[in-house]
């Protein structure tokens, strides 16, 4: 081999394990609209991730969603247990696609997140979610879930409660405006009136960098999402709003994601960005650590496109029910999200 040659093949070879990050520059499947949601039918709850700490958690998920009007079924693993997983991952998976492929089922409601849902990703049957499509409602590591769908069908899916989440008034109001009315939802934060504060502070945004965007809303948990770079389950960002959420990660840890998703070409693709909740995020004892503002501010404002920060999205008992693929307008100045177009097919 010539010394040219045997210099191009080591680079190739140096190269490999970065190729898939090419997926993230992918065209988009067409947007594919689940069947809509009503009162009496049946949804399946099934657990992706983590296993439940106590089994009458999933007792309450049932009661939830029957006191929503749904019927329920469920997977039949949901409840197990392999170390912190609700059950080996073929059986997990097996759940997802069954619930799909039920012509009976008509959505389909995580139990909880917390790890795992990633390494069902080669395992689901994609043509059969792409032929059945239908709600999929979960957040944290259900992020998993709702970005390898988007990029492989093209399914809006919606990231919010999970089934043995706070299922509060506020969180009530938002699945029956949304599912039950197909209302195109403007989420705007609740600002707290019984505040004993002369201006309120809490669920506050705070503009980024001012003006409006359109795009596809694509996002979810920060750690869940950074992990599938360089896989085919990471969506096509192109004119992408990006939203992102996280819980209890050190600043440092959310630079360092970040620059992963800079690195990955994800940022300077995407129209118009919005964090929304980073629980116990703080910095900590020590010297010398950025804020979680500083590192927004590092890594966005550069982009030039409208963002804002502190959105009702994210581990919080009140959180914003978002569609996953839909298509919103961005307003940085108001702080809002609103749905352009409907997230349901004709029933």
């Amino acid at each position: 081999m010539h010394r040219r040659d045997f210099i191009g093949a080591a680079a190739m070879a140096a190269l490999a394990p970065f190729a898939g990050l090419a997926t993230v520059r992918a065209a988009a499947p067409a947007r594919l609209l689940p069947r809509p949601l009503s009162q009496g039918d049946t949804v399946a709850l099934v657990s992706p991730s983590s296993a439940v700490a106590d089994p009458f958690d999933l007792q309450l998920a049932r009661e939830v969603m029957e006191a929503l009007g749904l019927r329920v079924v469920t997977g039949a693993h949901y409840a197990q247990r392999r170390g912190h997983l609700a059950g080996p991952d073929a059986g997990r998976a097996q759940d997802l696609d069954d619930a799909f492929a039920d012509p009976d089922v008509a959505g389909i409601v995580c139990t909880r997140g917390g790890s795992g849902a990633a390494r069902l990703l080669p395992l689901l049957d994609y043509d059969a979610i792409r032929a059945n499509p239908k709600v999929l409602l979960g957040y944290s590591d259900i992020t998993a879930l709702h970005c390898a769908i988007q990029a492989q069908t093209g399914l809006v899916t919606f990231h919010g409660p999970i089934g043995n989440g706070s299922w509060n008034r506020f969180n009530v109001d938002q699945f029956r405006r949304l599912f039950f009315g197909r209302e195109l939802m403007h989420y705007r934060n609740r600002l707290d009136s019984d505040e004993d504060e002369l201006v309120p502070r809490r669920n506050r945004t705070v503009t980024l960098r001012g003006g409006k965007a359109r795009g596809r809303l694509l996002g979810g948990n920060l750690t869940v999402l950074t992990a599938l770079a360089g896989s085919p389950y990471l969506p096509a960002f192109d004119g992408a709003i990006l939203f992102l959420e996280d819980v209890a990660e050190a600043p440092y840890r959310i630079d360092r994601m970040l620059t992963t998703l800079k690195l990955a070409g994800v940022l300077d693709r995407i129209a118009g960005f919005v964090f929304g909740d980073c629980s116990d995020c703080g910095p900590g004892e020590g010297y010398g650590s950025l804020t979680l503002a500083q590192i927004l501010d590092d890594h966005i404002l550069p982009l030039g496109i409208p963002a804002y920060r502190g959105a009702m999205i994210g581990h919080i008992r009140e959180q914003f029910i978002v569609p996953v693929g839909g298509e919103v307008e961005l307003d940085a100045d108001a702080g809002s999200l609103r749905m352009l177009a409907p997230v349901f097919r004709d029933a």
